[in-house]
């Protein structure tokens, strides 16, 4: 979709897009009419003018369909002064396009430098969709296992608990978030080479952090309850096998015991 008031622009724009494959779905001259296509349409893309007609500029426009629709925007514009830049720079802007003084695309018409723009753009787009959707999954199977799952950063410092987890410390995750381990899982050691408190501080000064194995260790949840559990502590490694943080997955085995 084209947002743009200058219509001999808009419609050069146009042409050029559909000459190289695109489809432009609606060409749109203020933010308000860009806001209402965008839910309606929902385009794969948005060329947006920086300055428009209505009250709402191009900057506005793009902030709230980057918010509640998710479509990438490109903008097009003949301004760069650092507080125009700035604005839209929050909004997490895919590029930019650039006009002359007079605010008409500079002939002739540059179709490669835009269809690389585009391309790169709905590429990275469908790279971050792919990933939200994948972090999606990834917490929909934690928060639904049985097991309890705790993950730290590499200094020890709580990112994530699943409501088993929560249950079994007696500690929700919201205020869980940025403490460190030994402040959310209490365990009380059960004699020689088991699971400790100074272990598990250790675990997190090592070079190179290994596994753990957590056998009848008690764990005492925030109201003094004793747990008996089972389970084990692992690194977590980037694609460069650096360790970034540590995740500990453990269970209640007292119906095991009883």
């Amino acid at each position: 979709m084209i947002v743009e008031d200058e219509r001999i622009t808009a419609e050069d724009l146009k042409e050029g897009l559909e000459e190289i494959g695109y489809t432009v779905s609606a060409v749109v001259y203020s933010g308000e009419e860009a806001i209402k296509k965008a839910k309606e349409l929902k385009p794969d893309l948005i060329i947006m003018d920086i300055r428009l007609e209505g009250e709402m500029d191009g900057i506005e426009a793009a902030e709230y369909i980057r918010s509640n629709f998710g479509i990438p925007v490109i903008y097009l514009s003949a301004y760069s002064d650092e507080d125009t830049i700035q604005r839209a720079k929050i909004t997490e802007p895919s590029g930019f396009i650039r006009k002359s003084p007079a605010g008409f695309l500079n002939k002739p018409f540059e179709e490669s430098e835009l269809h690389t723009a585009i391309e790169i753009t709905l590429y990275r787009d469908r790279m971050e969709k792919r990933l939200r959707d994948n972090q999606r999954w990834l917490k929909a199977i934690l928060t639904n296992i049985a097991d309890a799952v705790i993950a730290t950063d590499s200094k020890g410092m709580v990112k994530f608990m699943n409501p088993v987890a929560e249950d079994l410390t007696g500690i929700l995750q919201e205020d869980a978030i940025g403490k460190y381990l030994t402040e959310i899982f209490a365990i009380v050691s059960h004699g020689p080479g088991k699971l400790s408190k100074s272990l598990l501080n250790n675990i997190f000064q090592e070079k190179v952090p290994r596994q753990v194995y957590i056998d009848h260790v008690i764990l005492q949840s925030e109201n003094g309850t004793k747990i008996p559990i089972y389970g084990a502590i692992n690194p977590i490694k980037d694609e460069k096998n650096n360790i970034i943080g540590m995740v500990i997955v453990f269970r209640d085995i007292s119906t095991w015991i009883n």
